[in-house]
């Protein structure tokens, strides 16, 4: 499968938004999900949200009132709209999608990942 590419990434001063996109083509005919994570300098990588083909979407707290994670079937992208950003948002962001194991579907695929840079 054909890894996912990431865009969108920036820098922002704390409270504004940005929307990052997440590109895989075959994304949605592998009927699996995709994983968004983050990475800090000089911090281990955190999970940040997830969504499946069926519309399943959750987040870690910290995020959960700020960002949403969405989906466009036709495009093969899944967003990932971040709002009242913080400088604890700093970090690299990278898609992961989801891939099948048998009969599990769990992460595979990394993109390169996008940067968000969030000043105070």
């Amino acid at each position: 499968q054909v890894q996912p590419v990431e865009s969108g990434g920036g820098s922002v001063q704390a409270g504004g938004s940005l929307r990052l996109s997440c590109t895989a083509p075959g994304f949605t005919a592998n009927n699996c999900g995709m994983n968004w994570y983050r990475q800090a300098a000089g911090k281990q990588r955190e999970w940040v949200s997830s969504i499946t083909t069926d519309g399943d979407v959750r987040y870690t707290d910290s995020v959960k009132g700020r960002f949403t994670i969405s989906q466009d079937k036709d495009k093969d992208t899944v967003y990932l709209q971040m709002n009242s950003l913080k400088p604890e948002d700093t970090a690299m962001y990278s898609c992961q999608m989801y891939r099948w194991y048998g009969r599990t579907c769990r992460g595979g695929l990394w993109g390169q990942g996008t940067q968000v840079t969030v000043s105070s």
